[in-house]
């Protein structure tokens, strides 16, 4: 079974059923999640995560923007009452796809449809989409796996473009196989440039067409990468932009985060931990920032 496809035949009713919003998320069970917390051993956490600020690169048409509101302050310098209670705030809007965040199941689709066969008129509504919506993605704790594709080539990053494959995935994982329901994260050390936006945004390494069917043969629920995408820039198929992802999401379920900050995890060489990924549960956006962390 090929993750891509040359026809836009049927993929839907999804295999969870014709009203699923879950997707391969279906596959974390209390089990799993008891599981990856009883692996658990030392403590140790790692923020995967970067810094939102108006500095995080961002896609063309994407923007973030955060202003401080001292409206208190302002008018009463002095504080309100007589324990003179002060407040400050802020009011932020941007896109929730940029920075550290999760793609829900509405973001991609195939032509007019997406996952479940959604078409884009049946979900688009002036506020947002009406099935599919971040607030639709379960909060997620599951066993998880860091495939470091650069140590796996010994090198410290990945070029732009450059495809992972089979091989590097089972080099990084060293006979080690995933379960349903597990998350699997790559390492490329592209987030290198996360400082530098016109590098950063100019291409990327990623996982390819063969590793995308990997994944799903293995029934992963959850992928992400230290990239702005998922999957290289330029891709292995110049006419077929995106299409990892797009198969990913629309197709088959499997969600993907982005713009991960995995070096840490590679430096300390940790290939299995428990992954905890909450989000805010915003009604009808494409996806959510997410401050993911792995447990080891």
């Amino acid at each position: 079974m090929h993750v891509t496809t040359t026809a836009l035949d049927q993929w839907w009713p999804s295999p969870f059923g014709d009203d699923d919003q879950a997707g391969m998320l279906n596959h974390v069970t209390d089990a799993k999640r008891l599981a990856a917390l009883a692996s658990v051993r030392e403590g140790r956490l790692y923020d995967l995560s970067h810094v939102l600020d108006e500095h995080v690169p961002v896609f063309p048409g994407r923007a973030f923007h955060q202003t401080l509101v001292t409206s208190a302050h302002h008018a009463n310098r002095g504080g309100v009452g007589e324990n003179r209670v002060n407040w400050i705030t802020e009011v932020v809007s941007g896109t929730t796809q940029l920075g550290t965040h999760l793609d829900a199941l509405s973001h991609l689709q195939i032509g007019d449809r997406g996952y479940n066969g959604w078409s884009v008129s049946e979900l688009a509504e002036p506020w947002g989409v009406n099935r599919l919506g971040a607030e639709t993605i379960p909060q997620i704790v599951t066993k998880g796996w860091l495939v470091d594709a650069a140590a796996a080539r010994g090198i410290s990053s990945l070029a732009g473009g450059e495809v992972i494959g089979v091989e590097d995935v089972e080099r990084a994982l060293d006979g080690m196989e995933p379960e349903p329901g597990d998350a699997v994260l790559f390492h490329t050390g592209w987030s290198a440039f996360w400082g530098d936006p016109t590098v950063y945004l100019s291409g990327e390494p990623g996982p390819g067409y063969e590793v995308a069917d990997w994944l799903v043969e293995h029934g992963i629920a959850l992928t992400g990468c230290d990239t702005w995408s998922y999957g290289p820039v330029p891709a292995q198929n110049p006419d077929r932009p995106f299409e990892v992802p797009q198969m990913l999401n629309a197709r088959h379920g499997v969600f993907v985060v982005e713009n991960l900050d995995t070096g840490a995890l590679a430096a300390d060489g940790v290939r299995e931990f428990a992954l905890v990924l909450t989000h805010p549960k915003l009604r009808g956006a494409t996806g959510a920032w997410t401050s993911p962390i792995a447990l080891v």
